[in-house]
């Protein structure tokens, strides 16, 4: 024990070391994952209740396909306008802007004809005085991109940055795009519409406040909020560390350092009431849906690309993010982050790092992983409770991670003094078996596992073509091998990944199996998503192999871009062989044998023949359930074998949205294909001539999903058609391997 914890004391200390240190010197790396969890503990939570006083007037698609296509005429808006103050509504915000002048104002066309202009509305004008006489605050944009010398909106109330440091923390716009100025001049006040998403593109939280030219600017929402509290000062308060809060009146709003208030978000998209704008152009609504609430007018429709992300939803209109904003601070329920939060979270980490390593260590292997179990859920769960309780955010993914390292630490100790007999008998197995078949042997140690026995397998051969010529053009073996590591590395991971086990690799050669030593009920579609996903994989492995200076002789053999470096031809078969432990005492593998594998790589010898890239054999199709597009290569009998076999061609899966690999376009090659097998049903019928017309047909075609297999049965037909056969079965033989 004491030589236990001469181990585990270090431990402790590294990892605490390690995590604190990651936390305070590299916060961002980790925020992503951070704010992953929180989104997880947002949709747990499900839709709240959002608040009844705030209804978002929709420029939706209906709005559009009967008012007309977006920009509206500005006297349309003023209408809108008109209607929700003729019902009461308390305050209307615009999620919109109106940088330019209406480009359909008859007294604008008026001028542009040369037509007397003086009696024509002005749709401008006429919006301005609506926006004066109606509870309107416009939104406008701030750029943080470019600069340029636009005057920003001003605002009717006091901004103060109290106990302010010398470093900014507040989001520096660089400029402004403002309403047109006769707009602008009409209105009470406006707000910025700027909602800015995180790294991943997700919004959580908003800036309360903009600076833009020594000046402070409240967000849209936060600006009706003002206005509605009749609050005439804006107090923002520093501390050391940033912002501390936001006072507006009374009311204190915590904000980060930043000044951003994270958003307790309500629910998913349209959480508020929503009501079509043509509704309300029409008057056709009920007014008693309006009286005294926040109006926010924006838009869902797509073509507007007024779209964000946000925890509860991959997809809401932005207008919503404004709408929950004001629902939080009408109900004082929004997110923060108190100053003592980044020492709770190293205590956290510290904590939790030594009741792991000092206090589970103590405990049994199955014992242990309950408990993990139990303080991993439990952990949770206090931030779960803190975050929608209290509406406090602490870390999150430190502690889980604490949890984890300190875990994974403490069960190598164990594993290093108490599984030492264990390791020396997986070794000497290592020594045998692959991996896999170790760790079956281990877990039924006393079965027969290496004994021979007879089993349904899918085996799979795969070969690079064109080997010989890589190997000439590399002119060094260190660089041949490395250069073949680079292939077999991602082809061997995705058939592990599709569960398979690979059995050897021959040279530039791979075989594998499925559905030994462990059972794989699926083992046919397993082997045909593993070589299809491998066939897809050659692109971005040619385009690295290009551009590897190791390989510069290689990828000198290939001229263009378009040609690969690398092609594979795949066989696969289906069907009862032998598995289990071969060789002598000395030396003994877990490996397959019997006619299925001879027949799945003469299947994959025929890939040369046949052009064609994954041959499978009609046992294998038998057993297919997945969708894939396929093509009827040959009837046939191998060298070695009396008994005629199928041999089908799978080009891809069949799925709408896969991306091709060889071929043009999904609909031309099933175009293709069905008239192909119409050709070959009349080949099998022996009208060879008729099937002639067809395969020169295909032949011709500009884009051929197989450049061979049509001129393999147009040289057939031709034969036939000239020496009609006796006893025609459709049988052709092959007297080579490949």
């Amino acid at each position: 024990m004491k030589g236990k914890y001469k181990v585990l004391i270090p431990l402790f200390i590294l990892l605490s070391l390690l995590l604190s240190s990651a936390y305070l010197f590299l916060p961002t790396h980790f925020q992503s994952l951070d704010n992953r969890v929180r989104d997880f503990y947002f949709k747990f939570r499900g839709p709240q209740k959002a608040s009844e006083d705030i209804v978002i007037v929709d420029i939706d698609e209906r709005s559009i396909k009967e008012l007309g296509q977006w920009p509206w005429e500005r006297d349309k808006f003023a209408r809108i306008l008109n209607n929700l103050t003729a019902s009461d509504a308390g305050i209307i915000g615009l999620d919109i802007v109106f940088s330019e002048a209406d480009k359909t104002s008859p007294k604008r066309l008026a001028k542009k004809w040369g037509i007397d202009a003086k009696k024509m509305p002005d749709y401008d004008l006429i919006l301005s005085q609506t926006v004066a006489s109606t509870p309107t605050i416009l939104g406008y944009v701030f750029d943080f991109d470019a600069d340029n010398t636009n005057e920003a909106p001003q605002v009717p109330a006091i901004f103060i940055e109290k106990g302010k440091k010398e470093i900014e923390f507040l989001p520096l716009a660089r400029g402004v795009l403002p309403n047109l100025k006769v707009i602008q001049d009409s209105a009470y006040s406006s707000g910025y519409m700027n909602n800015i998403p995180d790294e991943s593109g997700i919004i959580r939280s908003v800036p309360l406040m903009i600076k833009y030219q020594e000046q402070l600017y409240p967000s849209l929402a936060f600006e009706m909020y003002r206005v509605a509290t009749q609050s005439r000062k804006v107090v923002a308060t520093y501390s050391d560390a940033g912002i501390e809060n936001v006072q507006v009146g009374k009311q204190v709003i915590p904000s980060d350092r930043f000044g951003r208030l994270y958003v307790n978000f309500r629910g998913p998209f349209k959480s508020y009431r929503y009501i079509s704008a043509v509704d309300v152009f029409n008057n056709t609504i009920d007014r008693k849906l309006l009286e005294g609430k926040f109006v926010l007018i924006g838009t869902s429709a797509y073509g507007l690309m007024d779209l964000r992300s946000t925890p509860m939803d991959s997809v809401i209109a932005g207008v919503e993010v404004h709408a929950n904003m004001i629902d939080n601070l009408l109900n004082d329920d929004m997110m923060r982050k108190p100053s003592w939060a980044e020492v709770a979270d190293l205590t956290a980490i510290v904590l939790i790092a030594f009741i792991v390593i000092f206090i589970y260590s103590r405990f049994s292997l199955l014992i242990l992983s309950l408990v993990y179990l139990v303080s991993f859920f439990a952990l949770m769960y206090a931030n779960y409770y803190l975050l929608f309780t209290e509406y406090v955010i602490i870390n999150s993914i430190f502690p889980l991670v604490s949890i984890f390292l300190s875990l994974v630490g403490t069960l190598g100790v164990n594993y290093f003094f108490e599984t030492r007999q264990k390791d020396m008998i997986k070794g000497k197995f290592a020594t045998k078996v692959s991996a896999s078949v170790m760790e079956d042997i281990l877990q039924h140690a006393d079965s027969n596992a290496l004994e021979g026995q007879e089993k349904e397998i899918t085996v799979f051969f795969s070969d690079v073509r064109g080997f010989t010529n890589i190997s000439e053009a590399m002119g060094d073996a260190k660089r041949l091998i490395k250069f073949m590591n680079e292939i077999m590395e991602p082809m061997t991971e995705i058939i592990i990944n599709e569960k398979g086990t690979v059995d050897k690799y021959i040279g530039d050669a791979i075989m594998a199996y499925w559905n030994a030593p462990l059972d794989v009920t699926d083992h046919a579609d397993r082997a045909v998503c593993a070589s299809l996903r491998q066939l897809h994989k050659l692109k971005s492995l040619n385009d690295e192999l290009r551009q590897n200076p190791d390989f510069v002789n290689v990828t000198n053999m290939a001229d263009s871009s378009n040609i690969p470096i690398v092609d594979i031809g795949i066989g696969l078969n289906s069907g009862v062989a032998i598995v289990g432990e071969m060789g002598s005492s000395i030396r003994s593998d877990y490996t397959v044998i019997g006619d299925t594998i001879n027949l799945g790589s003469r299947l994959e010898s025929l890939c040369k023949y046949y052009n064609s890239r994954l041959n499978i054999s009609n046992f294998t199709k038998s057993q297919l359930k997945g969708k894939y597009i396929y093509r009827f290569l040959d009837l046939v009998t191998v060298k070695g074998k009396s008994e005629p076999i199928e041999i089908w061609q799978i080009h891809d899966f069949d799925r709408d949205e896969k991306e091709p690999i060889f071929y043009s376009s999904r609909e031309e090659l099933l175009e293709e294909l069905e008239r192909y097998h119409e050709a070959i049903d009349l080949y099998k019928l022996q009208k060879f001539a008729d099937a002639l017309v067809i395969f020169k047909e295909l032949n011709n075609l500009e884009n051929k999903s197989n450049l061979k297999i049509c001129d393999i049965y147009i040289e057939r037909c031709e034969h036939y058609v000239e020496l009609p056969p006796e006893n025609f079965n459709g049988v052709f033989v092959h007297t080579t391997k490949g």
